[in-house]
């Protein structure tokens, strides 16, 4: 997919460098079931909880290897935030997913809902699936 450049994006929001093709996992998921959607595929680098396009909560790979219970809900093991608003300036949204080892915050409205995710490429110089 396209990019947009971190240099290009100093008038753009959250939401004008979103990434809005991306799964959700139901909150129900359990452990194995996230592993399993990550095992799936090596570009797969934050899984989403959501209960009716609600965040629930998201994880990471490493979030899984403290976890031997396969059968445990997922959401019992998530991180809540961090997340942002889709009004949130790209560079903030950039420098909030940079502090994360996937390289990754999902975008929230003010009502809860998963709009998509603010993902940034592995050299930094972008935000992927963009335009």
């Amino acid at each position: 997919m396209p990019r947009t450049n971190v240099d290009d994006a100093g008038n753009l929001a959250a939401a004008d460098v979103i990434h809005e093709r991306f799964t959700a996992l139901p909150a129900s998921a359990t452990i194995g079931e996230v592993r399993d959607w990550f095992d799936a595929s090596s570009h797969r680098k934050m899984a989403f909880l959501a209960a009716s396009g609600h965040y629930a909560g998201s994880l990471t790979r490493s979030d899984l290897t403290r976890v031997d219970d396969a059968g445990r809900p997922a959401k019992d093991v998530a991180h809540d935030g961090p997340t942002v608003a889709p009004d949130t300036p790209a560079s903030d949204a950039y420098e909030i997913a940079v502090t994360t080892e996937a390289l990754r915050v999902p975008v929230v409205d003010p009502d809860g809902r998963l709009l998509g995710v603010v993902a940034v490429t592995d050299d930094l110089a972008g935000f992927c699936g963009t335009s």
